[in-house]
């Protein structure tokens, strides 16, 4: 069974959504494409745009990494008109966000109301608390590697519901179907019936 990883940076894993680097020139396969807070040039934001616009094509499936970061240097006014430009842009494209954020969930929730599009927060790894909120403003959440062995973050995707959840490697190294076997495990459904949710979720974001 093809386990389908919904954020990833290996150009060779053909299924799931790969996350190309800023500057690069997308695959003939299905990937994202943004301006991720760490990598925006304050000088250099016309360009980066325009990198940006001229490359999605019709394997892009999503719009990201892109949200708020606090820990990186680029200051926060510079992080929030980019974030909204990029929500402009997913809006206009018809494709969904994929988000960063580091300890900005509550400011990336009051942007969501900009977004037309699917909103989903990838590599989630926070408390219950922010799950729940997340959650009630219709975010999607994407989990990874943490959940083989956070406990606290397993109680939070037994409380996530199906059609709310995708499942991704992000930058680790690792079979993602050891992830897939541990949320069936946790959500008490067989890994064909949890696939199949996976794939209708896609289905859902993609067809807004």
């Amino acid at each position: 069974m093809d386990f389908f990883d919904f954020h990833h940076h290996k150009k060779n894993n053909l299924n799931g959504i790969y996350n190309i680097d800023f500057g690069t020139v997308p695959p003939d396969s299905p990937y994202s494409i943004g301006i991720h807070p760490k990598d925006i040039v304050v000088d250099s934001m016309k360009e980066q745009f325009s990198w940006l616009e001229s490359n999605i094509s019709e394997n892009c499936l999503a719009i990201g990494e892109c949200g708020l970061d606090s820990i990186v240097s680029i200051p926060q006014n510079i992080q929030e008109k980019v974030f909204q430009r990029q929500i402009i842009i997913s809006n206009e494209v018809k494709k969904p966000l994929i988000i960063h954020c580091v300890r900005k969930f509550y400011e990336v929730i009051s942007f969501k109301k900009k977004a037309e599009q699917a909103v989903i927060i990838h590599g989630f790894n926070k408390k219950q608390q922010i799950a729940e909120d997340l959650l009630k403003n219709n975010f999607y959440l994407s989990f990874g590697k943490a959940v083989l062995y956070h406990l606290s973050l397993q109680d939070i995707v037994r409380n996530t519901p199906l059609d709310r959840l995708f499942l991704e490697t992000d930058n680790e190294d690792f079979n993602i179907e050891e992830l897939y076997s541990k949320v069936s495990e946790l959500k008490g459904i067989s890994l064909e019936k949890l696939n199949e949710h996976i794939v209708e979720n896609l289905d859902t974001i993609k067809n807004g």
